[in-house]
């Protein structure tokens, strides 16, 4: 009964990075445009996104030829995350 537990919540934190990906994805897409600053969704991405953004930039350099590189390294990091997990759920 415990493994089915652990398995749920395992699913559940999956399904909430995912969606923290497609956050990511959605507000790089989004900077390609320079949307109004006080759109409130565009306001809420900015606040989801930024501490993520800044712990990255704060351990390495991501600004390459003005081209910020913090979105696909939190992308990958968070896919290596999601390999992991499932690895573990499989296991149980």
């Amino acid at each position: 009964m415990i493994t089915e537990i652990f398995v749920g919540v395992g699913g559940i934190l999956i399904s909430l990075v995912n969606v923290y990906i497609w956050v990511i994805i959605i507000s790089a897409l989004l900077s390609f445009v320079n949307p109004d600053p006080y759109n409130p969704v565009v306001q809420f991405l900015n606040r989801v996104t930024s501490p993520a953004y800044a712990m990255v930039r704060k351990l390495m350099p991501t600004i390459f030829n003005g081209i910020d590189f913090a979105p696909l390294v939190i992308i990958i990091a968070l896919q290596v995350v999601i390999v992991v997990l499932s690895s573990l759920l499989r296991g149980l």
